[in-house]
């Protein structure tokens, strides 16, 4: 079925109808937004249906719109994201749910080999508009393999859209221009703040751009990259310091496309830079950052780019989770080091 007309215009909260809603609320709202819009769209993974999700993110998609919609399928990820790649491949858009992050490895060939590349294997014959989205990260006192932050494996691949939202009002815009994509997204929900704060989300539906960071924080001194929780804890730490060190903070939120020109002209503004992201170090993004920076805006360069991130080591049980991510008190002496060199 043809979807109906929609505008991509993205609305100011403070002109609009809006609702206060959590992160994994906004996240909610965008599915039951496309899939009342669009009779193609629909929503699957384990527990999606009648629980309403492992962390009910789906709850109440299943009475509303049926089990045809919202279809509950075994715990078999590969199965899970094979499925949705040839549902996609015929004309629906389904948004298949990972519980966890941790748990994507056995749906990677499937992601990497068959969505990413299905529109230049068979030469934009078929094309692969689905989303997958998954709750990634740590600091939730979860077991292992519950808290995975491996986004670098997923933006490393062609064709494949990778977006991580932080706020209310991201999520339900970036997921909803997901949905409407007409290529695979990766859509990683940072389930540390799933529900640690609320916003203004407009009732209406609207779309976020991918590929488009925000500056959290106008600064002069120097630029901290971030995305996901850590951008949260990046401001904190940015507004700790604001009594002798201007930061500017921006939000990536768009990991794959990278928005390169925001991420130059923020740096080509301060001379310095700091990268905080909770994966480990080798092979981060910080690296990628960084490596563009080397070859847009040397000349502009005052110190060294620092990168604040996780450890090489496998993610931590309880007793050093708080230890492995960054905090604002470490993300502040990174901060200090770019600024005091």
């Amino acid at each position: 079925m043809a979807s109906k007309q929609h505008s991509t215009e993205t609305p100011d909260p403070g002109s609009v109808e809006t609702d206060s809603l959590t992160l994994v609320e906004a996240v909610r709202d965008a599915m039951a937004t496309e899939l009342a819009r669009d009779d193609d769209v629909l929503v699957m993974g384990e527990d999606v249906g009648q629980n309403g999700g492992v962390f009910r993110a789906t709850q109440g998609l299943y009475d509303e719109f049926g089990e045809d919609r919202v279809i509950d399928t075994p715990l078999a990820e590969s199965g899970i994201v094979g499925s949705a790649i040839g549902m996609a491949a015929y004309g629906l858009k389904p948004v298949a749910e990972v519980q966890f992050m941790g748990f994507i490895y056995p749906a990677f060939d499937q992601i990497v080999s068959h969505a990413a590349r299905l529109r230049t294997r068979s030469r934009g014959r078929f094309t692969a508009p689905m989303v997958v989205r998954a709750p990634y990260g740590g600091g939730i006192r979860a077991p292992e393999h519950h808290s995975e932050s491996t986004e670098a494996f997923f933006v490393h691949q062609p064709g494949l859209k990778v977006a991580v939202p932080s706020t209310p009002y991201d999520a339900k815009g970036m997921l909803i221009s997901a949905i409407r994509d007409p290529d695979p997204v990766l859509f990683l929900e940072p389930k540390l703040i799933y529900r640690a704060f609320r916003g203004d989300v407009p009732r209406d539906p609207y779309e976020v751009p991918l590929g488009e960071a925000e500056i959290r924080r106008e600064g002069s001194d120097v630029t901290a990259y971030a995305w996901g929780a850590m951008a949260h804890r990046t401001e904190e730490a940015a507004e700790n310091m604001a009594d002798d060190v201007d930061v500017e903070v921006v939000d990536l939120r768009s990991l794959s496309p990278l928005d390169r020109e925001t991420i130059v002209d923020s740096f080509e503004k301060t001379g310095r830079a700091v990268v905080v992201h909770e994966a480990p170090r080798t092979g981060g993004l910080a690296g990628e950052i960084t490596a563009i920076l080397q070859e847009e805006a040397l000349l502009y360069q005052e110190a060294p780019v620092e990168r604040i991130t996780g450890f090489d080591t496998p993610f931590p049980l309880y007793a050093l989770e708080d230890f492995y991510l960054p905090e604002p008190a470490r993300i502040e002496d990174g901060i200090r080091e770019a600024v005091d060199f």
